[in-house]
């Protein structure tokens, strides 16, 4: 009788198993669909990109990962290689990668049963009788239990696997603020050079006009020229000299912003001493994708993704406790005292439970529904991110577009304005015109080269947008440690963080998790 009452337990058990096998609630995730207006959408201004001569797109067939190489400029990206390393941001989303595989060992420990307890006792008792001896006696008792909430409902799988989601949203949130990080400290670069080459500029101007104001100061003293030709001289000059403290004051807050990026004490950065005044090259690397190729794999698109099927699990987790909880317990026992004639007992107990929070007044059911909506949150929260990227593509690639047709022009207007300023200083000096044409020459010649040089920059940091805003620059950033030696050491001497803290990063390739990149192989 005993033996077949075992196998009555035992196949109880496994039947049990058999069925939350079977009975997982919630939805299935599966990856939402693109908005229907981008199966439309062809690119639009990114698309008039793809069209230009290759000789204007760069030497490159295909869109770097590493795209800021392009730009030719070894001080940049020995700059953006240090961000990526030392900048607490992505320091940060380093740590948040680790937390999250904390969490979702948290979730996986839940399939194992959830209470195991140990519990022991070893007492003195002793008793004291008015007149009478004092009795003294031992006693002592060991106890094991232990309970396992079977995973009827799937409660427990969907919990892990809304900790997978959300273990691959921290490695998109990572990506993304490596894509930022390497666009601010790019961007931050084109605005130095660009001050610099703008306080070159003035500096140039400043020299021009200093030797125009000697020259209007020396006629003055003959007698050849009127004192309005002077002050005018002078006023131009000092105005000139009055734009230099304000470039100055920009420049060295921009080198404060990207010290601040690098971890770095305030103050111009030695390395930018070598090719001081040379914007970036602005040139474009062949685009081979196709714009929703482009959209689904920036990592703020990624990790929107994920983070909807963290939620979808989420709902399955709530659902789950509107149904009773099936568990198997269990507990061991030995007790005995010291006391004459007393017996050693062993005690055992093991059975079912089952726990049913029937009457929860809408408690239950309603947190179903709040999971529910914060689903449909996100999903809205997608669809904007989606829609905000390819805002991003298009800003980026028109001003990219039109700032070069606009650089073509101020070009042709620079020079325009040097001839100009030449004919007038002849002119003047042979007595065919005033000192005005002189002053409104050197006046337009200012004007175009603070134009160009402004326009450069602004094609510059325009380049440098469309790349961020192509989600490219964060794969690099898969094949580094998440910390550097002497965090992992100090992390490992507080807690036992075992291999945690030193395991790679998924390849770059594996962005998803295996079930999401599943589904999406089936659409």
């Amino acid at each position: 009788m005993p033996l077949s009452r075992t196998r009555a337990r035992l196949l109880a058990v496994n039947a049990a198993f058999v069925l939350s096998a079977c009975s997982t609630l919630g939805p299935d995730f599966k990856p939402p669909l693109l908005p229907s207006w981008l199966a439309d959408w062809s690119g639009g201004s990114l698309k008039s990109l793809a069209k230009l001569p290759a000789e204007r797109q760069g030497s490159s067939s295909a869109l770097s990962p590493e795209w800021w190489r392009s730009l030719d400029d070894p001080v940049l990206d020995a700059l953006i290689d240090e961000a990526l390393r030392s900048n607490p941001n992505v320091r940060i989303a380093g740590l948040r990668i680790i937390e999250a595989r904390a969490n979702l060992g948290i979730a996986g420990s839940t399939l194992y049963p959830q209470l195991q307890q140990i519990s022991g006792e070893a007492l003195r008792v002793g008793q004291r009788q008015d007149g009478g001896p004092n009795s003294a006696f031992s006693s002592y008792g060991l106890g094991f239990g232990i309970g396992w909430e079977i995973d009827f409902w799937g409660k427990f799988r969907r919990s892990i696997e809304a900790a997978d989601a959300s273990y691959f949203a921290s490695l998109a949130q990572y990506d993304d603020v490596q894509v930022l990080m390497a666009a601010q400290v790019a961007t931050l670069y084109a605005s130095i050079r660009t001050l610099e080459v703008r306080l070159q500029i003035a500096g140039e101007n400043a020299a021009l006009q200093a030797r125009s104001l000697q020259i209007t100061e020396r006629r003055f003293k003959s007698g050849n020229d009127a004192e309005l030709d002077v002050q005018q001289a002078k006023s131009q000059y000092l105005s000139t000299l009055a734009s230099i403290p304000l470039l100055e004051s920009g420049l060295r807050q921009a080198q404060n912003a990207l010290g601040t990026l690098l971890v770095r004490a305030p103050g111009p950065l030695p390395e930018m001493a070598a090719g001081r005044g040379r914007i970036p090259n602005a040139q474009l690397a062949l685009i081979a994708d196709l714009p929703a190729d482009l959209l689904r794999r920036r990592p703020d698109v990624r990790a929107a993704e994920m983070q909807l099927a963290a939620q979808s699990a989420l709902i399955g987790v709530s659902e789950a406790e509107l149904y009773p909880a099936i568990s198997l317990l269990g507990s061991l026992g030995v007790s005995g005292t010291s006391l004459s004639g007393s017996r050693n007992s062993f005690d055992w107990a093991i059975g079912p439970s089952l726990t049913w929070n029937v009457f929860d007044h809408g408690r239950l059911s309603n947190q179903v529904l709040v999971q529910d909506a914060r689903f449909q949150q996100l999903f809205e929260r997608y669809q904007e991110t989606v829609l905000s990227a390819a805002r991003e593509v298009d800003d980026a690639a028109v001003a990219f577009a039109k700032g070069r047709e606009q650089t073509l022009l101020l070009a042709e207007a620079v020079t325009a304005a040097r001839r100009s300023l030449a004919i007038a200083n002849i002119q003047y000096r042979e007595g065919l015109t005033g000192f005005e044409r002189v002053l409104d020459s050197q006046r337009a010649l200012f004007s175009q080269q603070e134009r160009e040089v402004s326009a450069l920059g602004d094609v510059a940091k325009s380049l440098i947008a469309l790349y961020k805003a192509m989600g490219g620059g964060w794969q690099a950033g898969r094949s580094r440690p998440l910390l550097d030696d002497a965090t992992r050491e100090t992390m490992g001497e507080r807690s036992d963080w075992q291999e945690m803290l030193s395991t790679p990063l998924p390849p770059a390739a594996r962005s998803l998790p295996a079930g999401v990149q599943n589904l999406e192989s089936e659409q």
